[in-house]
């Protein structure tokens, strides 16, 4: 090829149409594009419809189950939740959807990073359905959903949570899975709770709750006994603004409770409860006209047969001679069963019915225990006349009180908060009965049993009672130790019975005592006035500055 030649070709190289050339080539390439952006806008609309259609009918869903069962929550007297439903989603995962497993898990760990993937893992190549987590919170709902995966199921739940956890567990009670109450409170008001309407209200007072379980906890470390129960009442309408029973357990975890150490001692633990029965006593004899404070008995003998067993006082430096007053002060076994035999059993058993004390008792909840029946004779009638050979449970022993300190009025305890008419309450004891007793009781706590009680500015009043544990029908060398309080005893307001079921000696730990300078190191006694009394003390201290500003 010459030169000539090739300048042609370039020349004719040069004469093609280029701005029609690349004019159709744009067009062509324009065509792909909007192809291509038109495929990915389709799939990116059939992937967000099907999200919105997923949550959508999730959204549906939850709200069914929310319309269908909305449980009330339920507050204390000052508005704190106690018990509360939350709307939540349990996840799980049907291995047999999954297409890429390897992709999943990777997904799966970054949204639940605490989970154990190991475990999901094994269970992915599975063939069953697992669930990966229970109770899921809203915003880790929203992330799972956005991972579109059709082997996810998302399970809306209604959820009863309890934020104190173990603060109010034999009070509360528990719910089953399909929301119906089996125990406590939310049991006996389960057609009230799944109204939904209205909250309900309780008596009780979360603080309160708080510094007297915390107390309990630590008599516990103190003095090792296997639990207890601390009640705090008004004497006047009933309400119960502290009611603990220890051990108590974690409502949250929704378990079985089959152990008999998680009773509610306060309700269901039934007891012989020793000498805080010698109160009633004298106070039959008062109401009844039969005895008054000021009566001296002469020559009392230090013991006595009853059925082939003897009836001994604890104290054998006890004086011979007591006047009425004096027996309660220093507690005297044979004093209170004088006082018993001048009753007589017909008028004891009535007026230990009329208080409360003998049959099982109606109250806002079904874990209620049922005094143990006897057949009254002169031996049961010597023993019931200072506690012993009959039962009963701690809140019918702080309603009792509770009777007898308010006036003679009939108490009905109660954890509902409620309007109260005190100006409609049923008088059943003379209204002597409080004038005479309430004064003993307070000599009780200044030159008896009771001294560690004595709480400076609030007026304590009360009686101690140690008795033998019974286990299977025999009684025991362990004790169950009792103190029974009225304050301010001038004007009664609040009872406060506190009860250690099967203390121990401490060696280690110091009593200050409150009537006199000094201290004392170590359990002397494993009785009611070295333990409950101090007990009680504690919690007077903390809980009377409260009780004076609040109500």
């Amino acid at each position: 090829m010459n030169k000539d030649d090739f300048n042609k070709i370039t020349i004719n190289s040069s004469n093609l149409d280029l701005d029609n050339f690349n004019s159709s080539k744009f067009k062509i390439d324009l065509n792909r594009v909007a192809f291509i952006f038109i495929v990915i806008f389709i799939i990116i609309i059939l992937y967000s419809t099907r999200i919105i259609y997923l949550s959508s009918k999730t959204f549906e869903k939850r709200i069914y189950i929310s319309n269908q069962i909305n449980r009330a929550d339920i507050t204390d007297r000052n508005g704190n939740y106690v018990s509360k439903s939350v709307l939540t989603t349990n996840v799980g995962i049907d291995p047999k959807l999954v297409k890429d497993k390897e992709k999943l898990l990777i997904k799966l760990q970054y949204t639940f990073p605490k989970q154990n993937i190991s475990e999901i893992k094994k269970k992915l190549y599975g063939k069953k359905f697992f669930y990966i987590q229970k109770q899921v919170t809203p915003e880790r709902f929203e992330k799972i959903k956005l991972l579109g995966e059709k082997s996810i199921r998302l399970e809306p739940k209604i959820t009863r949570i309890y934020p104190d956890k173990n603060l109010f567990s034999h009070l509360l009670g528990q719910i089953d899975n399909d929301n119906n109450g089996i125990s406590g409170i939310e049991k006996t008001f389960d057609n009230k709770l799944k109204d939904g309407r209205k909250q309900l209200v309780l008596t009780l007072d979360k603080e309160l709750q708080f510094i007297i379980r915390n107390e309990l906890l630590n008599a516990q470390n103190v003095f090792k006994n296997i639990g207890g129960t601390g009640i705090l009442m008004n004497v006047n309408n009933g309400e119960i603004l502290s009611l603990v029973s220890i051990p108590d357990f974690d409502l949250n975890q929704r378990k079985s409770i089959s152990d008999r150490k998680y009773i509610n001692r306060a309700t269901k633990g039934v007891y012989e409860l020793g000498s805080v029965f010698k109160t009633f006593t004298i106070a039959a004899g008062l109401n009844y006209g039969l005895i008054s404070s000021n009566d001296m008995f002469m020559n009392l003998e230090k013991k006595m047969k009853c059925g082939g067993r003897i009836i001994s006082e604890y104290d054998e430096d006890l004086p011979k001679d007591l006047t009425v007053e004096d027996i309660l002060i220093n507690s005297s076994n044979i004093g209170s069963v004088k006082i018993g035999q001048i009753i007589g059993k017909k008028k004891m058993k009535e007026f230990l019915g009329l208080i409360g004390i003998l049959n099982k008792m109606e109250f806002d909840i079904e874990e209620v225990g049922m005094p143990l029946p006897f057949t009254w004779n002169d031996c049961k009638l010597k023993t019931v006349s200072y506690g012993h050979g009959i039962t009963t449970t701690p809140l019918q022993l702080a309603k009792g009180y509770a009777i007898l300190s308010n006036g003679g009025y009939q108490v009905n305890p109660t954890l509902i908060k409620k309007k109260y008419d005190i100006s409609k309450r049923k008088k059943i004891l003379n209204s002597d009965v409080s004038a005479k007793i309430n004064p003993i009781l307070r000599k009780v706590v200044t030159n008896g049993t009771a001294s560690l009680s004595d709480v400076e500015g609030y007026e304590i009043g009360g009686k101690t009672g140690t008795a033998q544990l019974v286990e299977n029908g025999l009684y025991t060398n362990k004790k169950i130790n009792t103190f029974a309080s009225v304050f301010p005893i001038s004007d009664p307001k609040y009872v406060l019975v506190i009860l250690l079921e099967d203390t121990k000696l401490s060696k280690d730990y110091v009593y200050k005592y409150r009537n006199k300078p000094g201290s004392f190191e170590g359990t002397p006694f494993n009785t009611a006035g070295w333990t409950s009394v101090e007990i009680a003390g504690k919690i007077i201290d903390k809980i009377g500055p409260i009780l004076a500003t609040k109500y």
